[in-house]
């Protein structure tokens, strides 16, 4: 799992390098691709799961996640992009997803990635053998709210491994002291998606992609953690953001 997170840490560590405006949401794809398969000899774990084509989701503005790429949409100025990846290598998924700031955008979407990455923080941080899921989902949703925002309910963290789904689900909402109790060795995502507006949200004929009912901004962030005896390890951490 180690070996997994630091290589899809590489991945976004290239994609920061080349993503830029004008780029379609394909192109961004096809780049993380060759990457991933051709480089670090690993496996793109998205792409055929479920019936999924891509490598990746790409989800703009008001779509919250899965979004899919796509030749025609291209990155313009003032966007927001949360780009979610999979990697596999021997056996081990992570899973990330990071946000992207296309050139001059707003105050008000700023800050709203800069609070869901702030509650990503919250969330891992309640991680610790003996702590239980509804610590992270109650560190989540208190700062998220407490600035305004809203906390999607559909959509959640997951267990992770051998598989890109396991046991056990993790809310980015809940009470604190609630739920199950983390052990030592345990591996899922954090990954809370924080509206702008309503929590409520509107899956779009493609079957995959979801938006806000409102039709106002969302981001995300994401990491594939460990739980440990004294706390957390962040298996997917990128070299720019070593805490």
């Amino acid at each position: 799992m180690r070996e997994s997170g630091q290589l899809l840490a590489r991945v976004f560590t290239e994609l920061d390098k080349i993503i830029d405006l004008g780029m379609s949401t394909l192109e961004v794809n096809d780049f993380v691709e060759r990457f991933i398969v051709e480089t670090l000899n690993a496996r793109p774990a998205s792409k055929g799961q479920y019936g999924y084509k891509y490598v990746l989701n790409s989800s703009v503005n008001e779509v919250i996640c899965h979004g899919v790429p796509s030749p025609s949409k291209r990155l313009k100025n003032g966007d927001i992009v949360n780009i979610d990846i999979t990697l596999e290598k021997n056996g081990y998924i992570a899973d990330s997803s990071k946000m992207y700031l296309m050139g001059s955008v707003s105050p008000a979407a700023r800050e709203l990635v800069d609070v869901t990455y702030e509650a990503m923080w919250a969330g891992i941080k309640a991680v610790k053998h003996g702590t239980t899921l509804g610590d992270i989902g109650f560190a989540i949703q208190n700062h998220a709210e407490r600035r305004g925002y809203s906390v999607v309910r559909e959509y959640c963290g997951h267990g992770i491994g051998k598989e890109m789904h396991e046991e056990p689900q993790v809310l980015h909402f809940g009470s604190a002291n609630s739920g199950m109790r983390l052990q030592a060795g345990m591996t899922f995502t954090i990954e809370p998606m924080i509206n702008q507006g309503s929590h409520k949200t509107k899956l779009k004929k493609d079957g995959w992609t979801v938006v806000t009912r409102d039709k106002k901004l969302s981001a995300q962030w994401e990491h594939t953690i460990l739980v440990t005896q004294n706390g957390y390890e962040v298996l997917t951490l990128r070299p720019t953001e070593m805490r």
